[in-house]
């Protein structure tokens, strides 16, 4: 007697049944406009309202774990970039800060001052960045655009150090790629008060505007228990009210040096994720003044060929220098066997890497704890029993970046 063939149903089984009668189930995604990336949103509607929702990474086949175990440990930073590329230079200093401290090396202080105060400013672009197209989803461009051009100078300015406007690879183990160039503090300066006008406009178009409150109090609205049960991070952990913050509660580089405040919200709706993110770019423009008078003289790199390439000076003259620049371009620097997991507060919450060496200089194995990934988990329970339109300015609210969400 043969067996029946038996195949599984493609529907998940959330919505085998509809909840109601007279629903309808709609595919929002996974190529929409609002999911910021290829993210598929499986929603129940009756009417309006959103029943409930079933949220789907999507896919876009970049492999950077696997692809990280056949490339050199300093052949990983451009795809570390590219992870979350509108805050890449976080990315860039967490997994270089997991390697070295593997391998035992404390940066100069020029170099942790720098991390730090770039780090800030990569706050600043990425918060602009999830609170101006915010804003032009719910029909508010002026204030869009306000944001979006004190932005461009921003990356104007940080092409001026990095030599590009988004994906930096600026970073280097040991250190960082160059110094700062003549004049860079001076246009900075001028950039953080030009920033003060541009948000102080966008405060007085929005935060007291009829539509806007309407359209983001009590929408979106998040426990801080789920929060914390979802394994929730940054903004939108901070919006329920609990200041969870890594550079206050294992402060690391030079954070442990400055004064700031870490900014939460009541409700945990969307307003209240407005409201942290704008706080927390004020912050680190506070934040950024203070680096800027503590910054000090000095290399900006270790004197450790293990990891560090000597100056082309040397290549060109030298012939121990020529060899020692050859192996760490064709083997990488030799990392001491062993793991390690390194969490820095990144703009949408706890940035982790955990990575292992066996030694030599290619990787075992790195994995990053990237926080879009983690909030996928829990969005339906912000989407769910709200309006369809809701769906967008809530999503939005999450900073969803799929770069580090499909890793």
């Amino acid at each position: 007697m043969t067996a029946e063939l038996t195949i599984p149903n493609p529907v998940r089984s959330a919505f085998v049944t509809h909840e109601r009668e007279g629903s309808v189930i709609v595919n929002i995604g996974p190529s929409h406009p609002a999911t910021h990336g290829t993210v598929q949103i499986i929603a129940e509607l009756d009417g309006e309202r959103v029943l409930r929702t079933d949220v789907h990474c999507g896919y876009l086949h970049r492999g950077f774990e696997k692809e990280c175990e056949d490339h050199t440990w300093h052949n990983l930073i451009p795809y570390v970039d590219r992870l979350n590329y509108c805050s890449a230079l976080i990315n860039d200093f967490a997994y270089c800060d997991a390697v070295e401290q593997l391998m035992s090396i404390e940066i100069t202080p020029r170099c942790k001052y720098l991390r730090t105060l770039l780090s800030e400013y990569s706050r600043l672009t990425d918060h602009l960045t999830c609170v101006a197209a915010s804003l032009m989803e719910l029909g508010a461009m002026t204030a869009f655009l306000y944001l979006v051009m004190i932005r461009d100078y921003m990356y104007e300015h940080l092409a001026a150090l990095t030599g590009a406007r988004v994906t930096y690879s600026y970073g280097r183990i040991g250190g960082l790629a160059d110094d700062l160039p003549a004049g860079w503090l001076t246009r900075l300066a001028e950039i953080l008060d030009q920033y003060a006008d541009f948000v102080g406009r966008v405060h007085g178009l929005v935060d007291r505007n009829r539509i806007f409150i309407d359209r983001m109090r009590n929408v979106g609205v998040i426990s801080t228990a789920d929060a914390l049960s979802w394994g929730f991070t940054g903004p939108i952990l901070r919006s329920t009210g609990v200041p969870r913050d890594l550079r206050k509660d294992t402060p690391y580089l030079a954070y442990g040096e400055l004064d700031f405040q870490v900014p939460v919200g009541i409700n945990g709706d969307n307003y209240d994720r407005y409201f942290v993110r704008m706080r927390e770019m004020d912050e680190s423009v506070h934040m950024m003044r203070q680096l800027m008078d503590m910054l000090p003289d000095g290399p900006i790199n270790v004197d450790d060929r293990r990891c560090v390439f000597p100056p082309k000076a040397l290549v060109y003259n030298e012939i121990e220098s020529l060899i020692n620049h050859f192996k760490l371009v064709m083997e990488g620097p030799s990392v001491p066997s062993g793991d390690i997991y390194t969490a820095h507060e990144a703009p949408n919450g706890e940035l982790g890497f955990y990575i292992v060496s066996v030694g030599g200089g290619v990787p075992y194995k790195v994995h990053v704890r990237s926080p879009s990934f983690v909030h996928m988990g829990g969005v339906h329970l912000m989407l769910n029993g709200g309006q369809l339109a809701d769906v967008v300015t809530t999503f939005g609210s999450v900073n969803m970046i799929g770069g580090e969400c499909d890793r």
